[in-house]
């Protein structure tokens, strides 16, 4: 490419002179290309050390004066065809110019002139493309990238590192390479060059460890190996990086969605040094994640920014220092110091942003006023008016009204429709809404209305319950109430204490984000009901087989009031995330979500539940609940190392968590003793249910040592959880039916929920949130993978009974298959390989390739190597194996396909080849002239029947169909019956299908060790079924009647019922007319229809059957018996032959029946196809080579 203009002082350091005039000089780099010697080694190695751009572009052109010591280099070249190009545009546009200067200087500043406008063009150009602010270096990396491993330009590099490589016990000094959906390392040290390519979705397990070996060094694991990496500049921004590219790959698995750069950043003030656009987005993405994270919003949410700044907190008369983040909604703080002070705004609330007067005790302070009448004040801000004009200009951007919904979640575009009371009400009454305003269960929580009409209690627990209340309206007094309350410690000793049942609703809604969203989407869950209900899907089958399973000891949910909401929210909320749509365990949560709040606060916690705290838990996996599983197996061995060998050794951690975390206590332990732990978990997130865990295995420790079997362990678990009460509560208690069925002659003591609660705090306390994400990640690695390796067993188990492959061989035909598949959703495009990816499909129907990536496959394994003709051939059994024609085939498809290819029997292999060269195979357009293509239309029919009403009178089977309607009812019932298809039932094939044929038989014995004698073996084939085509069309022609009455057609059902060997006069009628229409001006014709395929009509050649040879049957040539010639070299209509035939004349020639009896080893082919990449490098890299002895 050309570059700027930039100069070299030594032109002969390190390259050699090529190519020579008197301005400019072609050379290449010492050591590139063969030879080189010690010299070109240590060049390499020097190159790749020090990242040189010459390991890149060992070629360049410099433009040079005869006076002037000073070269200058102004274009490089990755290949010597490349750098040639630019060569030869030199010689032939400027060299003829630049001879008659007078000056060298004149010389100089032309041709710097020139190449820099040339360069100012292309970038011009490029400018309707995506242009990336990536700087120059980053780009020449990527350019590098793509070039040392074979990838495409979809493949995009976010960073690259200096490092060590580990191959055995020798450190490769090289180059590591982080792209989208790639690891890769190159090294090239004295001769000996290390390439290794890993796919992020192969990844296991990634480690960031010290041991004596490695010191400080990425473990980076794969099924098959491990990879150590060391020697970072800097480790911990490398591992980061990593662990986001990996989770961004089991995303990928997971949801199928490949990765979509953020378009919508903002510019950087200037080109970041070896900063890609990538990586700025992958860093934004992280921030925003943790954002999102510590305050609890929507997935939408966007960090513009955050500043150091202290704010004035009245409750302590006291300036706390902490953060201030701005982001698109909302303006929230964090304390320095933890749990000192959290604050949020959402900008919907402010009302008042402005600067405050400025002294030596409280510099640059910035006041903010909601509508609430509470105000904020915020001071030591770095740049005050920026903030400022940040703040105005998201608020200008807030909606004043909090009608309509401005949410991308949305999934209701005439939501904003609820903000006309009356109309909308009279509308409901009309259309008999199922969620209307006027429900019970619309304004208050079922528990409320239980209550409602319950005498006053007096006693000791309700006026405990209402000290509670007292104390938060003391709180609330004093830190305010509503979304901007300021949360301290002192909420948090609230909370531990356990919420007042009356404010239990409202201050779930508050911790858990979910008020935020549903202020933001007003009237989206009653809309929601009205499209959800009276749809039938797989969710709502299995939503209506649990409602009555949801807390069936509680008399909310013992009548119809209370299944009916409940069925209200699980139907909306699998309507809405139809990705999710309903999973176990999601009842037993909406049903105590339901007891404390109206309907709609129910299905936005669920929202804020299923979707931002308890991510993945509830989809068809439980990938989530799984992934904490291995966490809480992972702090159990760190805090309880002799409990977990124990438990490991009896198999009960798996056992007992996935209950635990998917119902967060609530199907184990006591109603009113687990929703206390509900209260913690809204407001402390998923910690406190670990703690807990923890908690409950440190109590029975002892017990559990000596435990011997799993069941014993499970019982003393399970019977401690039952004992778990709360002697706060004021409800009557509720009783267990786990607590019925496993209690003992003698029960285990009572525990106090609230002692358990400060005994997990006390012992377990000190895990923090960020570590467990942390470890989620690790876990998540291994959960996805584990899972993957799970459904390729259950797919191998069900193909091994449908094809003949070992166990071996299907699992690296499924891997495979499976990579084409994920290969399409990072290099093609994305929306298309999403659609063809449905996780509610059997495994075996999951993941579907389109025809394109059908051809590479074939191409790769298949035993029938075709040459030119493989694609033909592919997209034709592609055609055969495409049952429902949705353009996609499926893991099943393709291996009965490939069985039938390398494990069928003769016959097998002979039906399908038979098959690939009839319809539905052989589509329309591959018929070589327009009679051909009506031919096939006109015999489109089911011809296994042909020759049984041969001769029948049109008009009487009419007639006795129309009055028989058993014949109708005979037919349905023969299309519900499975068929078993018999070589009789295949249709007989035409002149061309036959040529066709022949010529794909051609093709692939071209490749073989005996192909002259199976070359003369199918001339001899060949001869044979023409001369029995034309016995069999002379038979059938000599039973037509040809009278008067036969050329009047039978209409065209009728005409469909006929077989082509029927010999039908009505049929061969319109046979003859539509080829007397294409005589005349088939032969002068030459238009696109004929150019379609090699054999077009206007190229046919004649060629007697008798001497018919291997060299006759060419692309061009059509084989036409007796010497016949038809009237424009026509093919002959009336020609066919039967399966039967084909299989008894090729069962003559020994070498035939010698190469379909051949058993093929499928090994080799996969082999290959798994080292194709590796291939495409050498090849790539070897084309310089070639390049290099032809242009000598």
């Amino acid at each position: 490419m050309w570059i700027q203009p930039e100069e070299v002082l030594l032109a002969g350091a390190l390259w050699v002179s090529e190519r020579a005039n008197p301005f400019f000089i072609l050379q290449r780099r010492r050591g590139h290309g063969r030879g080189g010697g010690l010299s070109g080694l240590l060049v390499g190695t020097l190159d790749v050390v020090l990242d040189s751009s010459a390991r890149v572009a060992p070629y360049r052109i410099l433009l040079q004066t005869a006076d002037s010591q000073i070269y200058w280099n102004i274009a490089c070249g990755s290949s010597r065809k490349e750098i040639t190009e630019h060569w030869d545009w030199l010689e032939t546009n400027l060299l003829q110019t630049i001879s008659i200067f007078d000056s060298d200087e004149d010389v100089t500043t032309f041709v710097k002139g020139k190449i820099s406008g040339m360069i100012a063009e292309e970038n011009r150009l490029k400018q309707g493309d995506e242009q990336e602010e990536d700087c120059g270096k980053f780009r020449e990396a990527e350019l590098k990238m793509r070039r040392l491993f074979g990838m495409p330009e979809e493949e995009k590099l976010v960073n690259y590192y200096s490092c060590s490589y580990w191959k055995g016990r020798v450190p490769r000094q090289g180059w590591l390479y982080l792209s989208v959906n790639h690891l890769c390392f190159y090294s090239f040290l004295l001769g000996k060059e290390v390439t290794l390519v890993v796919q992020w979705t192969e990844v296991t397990q990634l480690e960031k460890n010290a041991t004596l070996l490695f010191p400080e060094s990425v473990r980076v694991s794969t099924r098959d190996t491990e990879h150590f990496f060391s020697m970072f500049l800097n480790i911990n921004d490398t591992f980061k990086l990593m662990e986001q590219l990996a989770n961004i790959a089991m995303r990928q698995i997971l949801d199928n969605e490949a990765f979509a750069a953020d378009r919508s950043l903002p510019k950087p003030c200037k080109t970041l040094k070896n900063v890609s656009a990538l990586k700025r987005d992958l860093d934004a993405r992280a921030k925003n994640e943790r954002y999102r994270t510590m305050f609890r919003l929507t997935q939408d949410e966007r960090l513009d920014g955050h500043t150091d700044c202290t704010l004035w907190t009245p409750f302590a008369k006291m300036h706390v220092v902490g953060q201030l983040f701005i982001s698109n909604n909302y303006i929230c703080f964090n304390s320095r110091e933890e749990d000192l002070c959290q604050l949020i705004i959402p900008l919907r609330e402010v009302s008042i942003v402005e600067k405050a007067d400025s002294s030596s005790v409280l510099p640059c302070p910035v006041s903010i006023s909601t509508k609430n009448k509470m105000n904020f004040l915020f001071a030591n801000l770095k740049d005050r008016d920026f903030l400022v004009q940040r703040i105005s200009d998201f608020l200008q951007r807030t909606p004043d009204s909090s009608w309509g919904d401005t949410s991308p979640l949305s999934l209701i575009g005439h939501s904003g429709s609820s903000g006309t009371p009356s109309s909308s009400t009279a509308e409901s009454v009309q259309r008999g809404r199922h969620y209307h305003t006027g429900l019970p269960t619309a304004s208050q929580g079922l528990l409320q209305l239980y209550h409602r009409d319950a005498p006053e209690d007096l006693g000791p627990k309700a006026m405990k319950e209402k000290m509670k209340e007292e104390a938060w309206n003391i709180h609330f007094s004093e830190f305010g109430r509503g979304v901007c309350m300021y949360r301290t410690s002192r909420t948090r000793e609230l909370v531990l204490n356990g919420i007042p049942e009356r404010l239990r609703g409202e201050l779930w809604l508050l911790f858990s984000g979910a008020q935020n969203e549903m202020a933001t989407h007003p009237g989206y869950y009653g809309d929601l009901v009205e499209q959800a209900m009276g749809l039938c899907s797989l969710a709502t089958e299995e939503i209506e087989r649990d409602l009555h399973r949801s807390m069936p000891e509680h008399r909310a949910f013992q009548n119809d009031m209370g299944i009916a909401a409940l069925r209200r929210v699980l139907t909306a909320y699998a309507h809405r995330n139809p990705g999710i749509g309903y999973c176990q365990a999601m009842n037993i949560v909406t049903s105590v979500l339901l007891l404390y709040c109206p309907e709609e606060e129910a299905f936005w916690l669920l929202v804020a539940l299923c979707e931002r705290m308890l991510p993945d838990y509830y989809n068809t996996r439980v990938v989530g609940a799984l992934v904490d599983q291995g966490v809480f197996e992972e702090l159990t061995r760190a805090f309880l190392p002799l409990l977990y060998e124990h438990m490991q050794e009896l198999g009960v951690i798996s056992t007992i968590s996935l209950s635990w975390f998917l119902t967060l206590f609530l199907s184990v332990m006591p109603f009113d003793s687990a929703v206390l732990l509900v209260d913690c978990f809204f407001y402390e997130g998923i910690k406190v249910i670990f703690q807990v865990a923890l908690a409950v295995l440190h109590d029975n420790m002892d017990v559990l040592l000596s435990c011997s079997d799993e069941g014993e362990a499970m019982t003393i678990l399970a019977r401690y959880l039952d004992n778990v009460v709360n002697k706060q509560t004021v409800a009557p208690p509720i009783p267990h039916l786990h607590a019925l069925l496993t209690s003992g002659d003698d029960p285990p003591p009572e525990i106090d929920i609230f002692d358990l609660i400060k005994s997990s705090y006390e012992k377990f306390g000190s895990l923090r949130s960020d570590v467990i994400e942390q470890m989620r990640f690790k876990q998540r690695l291994k959960v996805i993978q584990c899972l993957e390796d799970t459904a390729k067993r259950s797919v191998v188990r069900a193909m091994m009974t449908e094809s003949a492959f070992s166990i071996e061989e299907l699992e690296e035909l499924y891997c495979l298959f499976k990579s084409k598949h994920m290969t399409s959703c990072y290099w093609g495009s994305s929306s298309s390989a999403a659609e063809r990816h449905d996780p509610s499909l059997p495994y075996l129907e999951q993941y579907r390739i389109d025809p394109a990536q059908f051809t590479q496959l074939f191409t790769a394994l298949a035993p029938w190597v075709c040459g030119g003709h493989t694609h033909t051939l592919s997209a034709r059994l592609f055609r055969l194996l495409d049952q429902n024609q949705d353009g996609l085939v499926n893991f099943k498809e393709f291996i009965t396909g490939l069985s039938g290819m390398y494990h069928g029997d003769m016959t097998e292999k002979l039906k399908l080849l038979y098959k690939l060269h009839l319809p539905p195979a052989l589509c329309p357009e591959e018929a070589e002239s327009a009679l051909e293509a009506t031919h096939f239309f006109t015999e489109d029919v089911p011809r296994g029947e042909e020759g049984k009403d041969g001769g029948a009178d049109g008009e009487e089977k009419k007639e006795e169909k129309v009055k028989d309607y058993r014949y109708y009812l005979r037919m349905w019932a023969k299309e519900k019956e499975p068929k078993t298809e018999t070589i009789k039932d295949l249709p007989r094939m035409n002149q061309e299908q036959f040529i066709d044929l022949c010529k794909t038989l051609y093709n692939m014995f071209s490749e073989e060790p005996l192909e002259q004698q199976l070359y003369h073996s199918i001339a001899t084939v060949a001869s044979l079924l023409l001369r029995i085509g034309e016995v069999g069309k002379k038979f059938n022609n000599g039973s037509k009647k040809t009278d008067d009455a036969a050329a009047q057609a039978p209409p065209p059902d009728l005409q469909r019922e006929e077989g082509p060997g029927e010999g039908g006069s009505g049929e061969s009628q319109v046979c003859r007319a539509l080829a007397d229409a294409q005589l005349e001006p088939a032969a002068p014709q030459t238009s696109d229809e004929e150019t379609k395929d090699d054999t077009s009509v206007s190229s046919y050649s004649v060629v007697s059957s008798g001497s018919l040879q291997c060299e006759d049957i060419a692309d061009d040539t059509v084989l036409i018996s007796g010497g016949e010639q038809r009237q424009g070299s026509v093919l002959d209509v009336d020609w066919s032959i039967t399966f039967e035939q084909v299989l008894a004349s090729l069962l003559t020639e020994p070498p035939l029946v010698d190469y379909f009896e051949k058993k093929r080893d499928i090994h080799s082919k996969m082999a290959a196809c798994k080292a194709q990449r590796a291939v495409e490098r050498q090849t790539s890299s070897a084309s310089d080579h070639e390049l290099t002895q032809h242009s000598t």
